[in-house]
């Protein structure tokens, strides 16, 4: 449930650095490439001595990290720490900009520093090359000033979110998926956290990922942006936040509305009686061990993409059945293989015969274990699932078929 109240947050809340700005001198150099700060009267010399003295944490260098922390380093902060443990793949090119074709395989966060110090050479560059997790985030955490979460999966939400209201720190926030963002700045100390907004997550594959539901290339620019210039204005204390405060972006509409929040006195971490205390194992908390446990219950029933060829060439009696979606099956399709979407799956129960051989595949083969589960639960007993999807049907059987 979602707290709404219709009071609006204040000014900006007065923000200590951990480092004292007074300290900071600026170059010549430094002076020059900022000099359109410099003379803004918001910012300033002192503001450019604080965005230098400012140590920001970005989690996750894909599709919102890029231009968080590419912008970011344009702005002069001083040390930017970034999380990620994946390797830059080509369809991350579309929409994670901090990222070349020549990087397609190796770390991203090599290839996000190199573009950082290719913007700004005068940024300190702190890189974890790892996953954040409940035994790992305080000691990642601790010693920056503001942490900016541009993860794209709900068990690290609220792990990040739970690690900034124990330490005490600002959580610059953004979500995407297809056309629409959110952003919006999580500061117990001064508002609501994201527990106060979605105490509980929705339930496992309820939320499909981008990889399945698509996102649109230049949405995170937006939304990353966005949460680049809340964290700036945290820094300079400057403005007024998106503290208490949720903005949605519709790409499509091209409109911006909002929602003020307030803060839940029942929150668990957050609240006047908080029931968190400490880091907790969030993938039991999201669901993701249930989501698990049924996956392995129909693993006995899965097929690989050489088995199902071998089954096609045999000329075997059965039925393969797509459950992606029309636009997919145009870019690529197994051939004999049927289109019902996902979706209307539940409703075509009755369209299949019950003692006929079934197997289902999707893009990478989640939706269709998805679908499987329904028809196990609907008590048919041969259902198999196509491994890999035909992501990997291309790989293992016919690489004519496209990838996406």
């Amino acid at each position: 449930m979602v707290n709404i109240d219709i009071s609006g947050h204040g000014g900006a809340p007065s923000f200590r650095l951990a480092q004292s700005p007074d300290a900071i001198a600026l170059s010549n150099d430094e002076i020059l490439r900022y000099s359109r700060h410099l003379i803004m009267p918001e910012v300033t010399l002192d503001g450019q001595k604080r965005l230098k003295a400012a140590k920001v944490l970005c989690i996750g260098t894909g599709a919102l990290g890029s231009p968080i922390s590419m912008y970011l380093a344009a702005a002069g902060v001083g040390t930017l720490g970034i999380v990620d443990f994946d390797t830059v793949d080509f369809t991350n090119l579309q929409r994670q900009i901090a990222h070349r074709t020549e990087w397609v395989g190796k770390p991203k966060l090599d290839s996000a520093e190199a573009t950082i110090k290719g913007i700004n050479p005068n940024v300190n560059v702190v890189k974890y090359e790892t996953m954040i997790t409940s035994d790992n985030a305080f000691d990642i955490m601790k010693d920056y000033d503001v942490i900016v979460d541009g993860t794209d999966n709900f068990q690290t939400r609220y792990l990040v979110n739970d690690a900034c209201v124990l330490l005490g720190k600002p959580n610059v926030y953004g979500s995407i998926f297809r056309f629409e963002g959110q952003a919006s700045v999580f500061y117990a100390k001064d508002g609501p956290c994201y527990r106060c907004l979605y105490p509980e997550p929705p339930p496992p594959g309820l939320v499909p990922s981008c990889a399945e539901g698509g996102v649109f290339g230049v949405l995170p620019g937006v939304i990353g942006s966005i949460q680049a210039v809340e964290a700036i204005k945290i820094i300079l204390s400057a403005g007024k936040p998106l503290i208490g405060r949720l903005l949605l972006f519709n790409a499509m509409a091209l409109t911006f509305k909002e929602l003020k929040l307030r803060k839940n006195p029942e929150c668990p971490i957050c609240g006047e009686n908080p029931t968190v205390t400490a880091l907790i194992d969030y993938n039991e908390f999201c669901g993701v061990g249930r989501g698990n446990e049924i996956a392995a219950a129909a693993a006995a029933q899965e097929i690989t993409p050489l088995e199902l060829k071998a089954k096609l060439d045999r000329g075997d009696d059965f039925e393969l059945i797509d459950v992606r979606e029309p636009y997919e099956y145009a870019i690529a399709k197994i051939p004999g293989a049927k289109l019902i979407p996902l979706s209307t799956v539940p409703s075509r129960l009755d369209d299949f015969d019950r003692n006929k051989e079934i197997v289902l595949h999707c893009k990478s083969g989640k939706r269709s274990a998805q679908a499987q589960h329904t028809f196990i639960e609907a008590g048919f007993k041969n259902v198999k699932n196509l491994t890999g999807g035909i992501l990997r049907w291309s790989d293992d059987v016919d690489p004519s078929v496209a990838k996406y």
